[in-house]
């Protein structure tokens, strides 16, 4: 299946907003190359500005740029733009509502050896305990380019998670992106799979190696973690019973725990959290940290066969 990076397909998304509004903005911290926003700055020199490795100062100038009608993109990796710079998106950006998009690349243990200090699990969770943000995960390039262009149509702070390696694409080209509402991705009665970012292919893949023992598992895949798209869920935990949640994420504050909470408050099943245990990462290559931490297909499978012992009325 062909690859691509979501933060490929992020600069592409941004140049051509650059020609479409002449509001759009973009400012990167010193790592335009990794973020790919240098190919918005190629076009648009004019409207780029390279911050330094300053994200506090980053975020407070996008602030003002909103404030003056402005569309900024701010781009560094997910660590530094959430972490280091959390007290200024919180007071500056979330508290007043302005028109800040944050795009947080080299997020989740797939930065690989960089190492625990680059990896950044915890974005997720600190990000939707902000009021007024709303948080895409796209799974794939076709759905970034969506998120890109759905979060200029969003008046208020959008924080949208990127990945550094090459991808699955997942969706076709008329594949229609609307925040707040998951995707059904395969239907199935004996469990649901609702997975997030790159953990959708492999929710689709473990689906695949469960259906040969005659397991049919509903994968949703859910990119906007907030808004939570409670309906699906909730018609997720009513008709299969049972809910297993994926994310290159911290199992604790991320997707699992958003997807809990409105199972608790609305249809209790048992809900199963595959993600980063609650640990710093390490140094490794990509796939060798996604096997150290459980984020395989054949670990998925294994958790929904756990899951599915404990169905309720089982």
């Amino acid at each position: 299946m062909r690859k691509i990076a979501t933060r490929d397909a992020y600069g592409e998304a941004l140049v051509e907003l650059g020609r479409e509004n002449p509001d759009v903005v973009v400012l990167d911290a010193d790592l335009a190359k990794s973020t790919k926003t240098i190919e918005f700055a190629k076009h648009f020199p004019e409207r780029f500005f390279d911050m330094g490795i300053a994200e506090q100062n980053m975020i407070g100038t996008a602030a003002g740029l909103a404030a003056a009608g402005k569309i900024p993109f701010c781009s560094t990796f997910a660590i530094f733009a959430t972490g280091r710079a959390f007290e200024i998106i919180r007071n500056s950006v979330a508290y007043s509502r302005l028109n800040v998009k944050i795009a947080a690349s080299h997020a989740g243990i797939t930065v690989g050896e960089d190492g625990g200090s680059h990896q950044s699990v915890e974005d997720i969770a600190l990000m939707r305990s902000l009021p007024n943000i709303t948080v895409l995960v796209p799974a794939d390039a076709v759905e970034t380019r969506a998120a890109v262009r759905a979060a200029v149509q969003i008046q208020g702070p959008v924080y949208i998670r990127l990945g550094r390696p090459g991808v699955p694409v997942l969706h076709g080209d008329d594949f229609h992106f609307e925040p707040g509402r998951a995707v059904t991705m395969r239907g199935g009665n004996d469990a649901t799979i609702i997975a997030t970012g790159i953990m959708v292919a492999t929710a689709l893949e473990a689906a695949g190696l469960l259906e040969q023992e005659g397991i049919g598992v509903r994968v949703v895949n859910m990119h906007t973690i907030k808004p939570l798209d409670e309906e699906a869920v909730i018609a997720a935990a009513r008709e299969t019973g049972v809910i297993v949640t994926a994310e290159e994420h911290s199992v604790i504050g991320g997707l699992g725990g958003a997807v809990a909470e409105a199972v608790c408050a609305r249809h209790p099943v048992p809900v199963y959290r595959v993600g980063v245990p609650d640990v710093f990462g390490e140094s490794g290559k990509p796939g060798e940290l996604l096997e150290k931490y459980g984020l395989t297909a054949a670990h998925l499978a294994d958790k929904v066969r756990e899951a599915v012992t404990k169905k309720v009325g089982r």
